[in-house]
């Protein structure tokens, strides 16, 4: 009975430690992967639904069509929650804690936007609707969301740091993507 108490626990064991991530993969999921946020409630997102990605013609190779604007926001609000749910897997204990409540925060806070305000938005691109409508939609998701979402930002910014800092994670924080 000892010895398959040893084997387990030594099995557990193994399976944890193979589970444990590497500061540079925890800061990854954390921070990194907020780029995907890049123009939340600003221009970057506006202009994306004014002129739509296309998409290939199913059966064919050279045929395109413009996406609709909710399957851009739908495949937005699937990524999103495909990395939502690993950073939720995320220990939050240690150093790492701030970064990965700041981080879980931001995700809670944008995506019930792209859910509700942001879907609306596309659907009154897909509809037609008045450039007056979209505009005061988009007025209000920019007036309501973007400085809580920048405060977010930052204080995920910091905590990102900060570990990257505690953890020897080189990191250019001073890059920019714009021209």
């Amino acid at each position: 009975m000892k010895n398959k108490l040893l084997k387990l626990c030594l099995l557990v064991f193994v399976i944890t430690s193979c589970n444990t991530q590497s500061p540079q993969q925890i800061f990854s999921q954390a921070v990194l992967n907020t780029n995907l946020f890049f123009g939340f409630a600003g221009n970057v997102d506006f202009r994306q639904l004014e002129s739509p990605s296309v998409k290939l013609v199913p059966g064919t190779t050279d045929k395109t069509v413009p996406m609709k604007r909710t399957e851009i926001i739908q495949d937005k609000i699937d990524l999103l929650s495909v990395s939502f749910s690993k950073i939720k897997k995320l220990s939050a204990s240690g150093d790492a804690k701030a970064m990965v409540e700041s981080s879980v925060a931001l995700y809670e806070y944008i995506l019930p936007v792209y859910k509700t305000e942001y879907m609306q938005l596309a659907k009154l691109y897909d509809e037609g609707a008045p450039v007056e409508q979209i505009e005061q939609l988009s007025g209000l998701i920019q007036s309501k969301y973007q400085s809580g979402f920048i405060i977010l930002k930052d204080k995920l910014t910091a905590a990102g740091k900060e570990y990257a800092q505690k953890n020897n994670i080189n990191v250019r924080w001073d890059v920019s993507t714009t021209p």
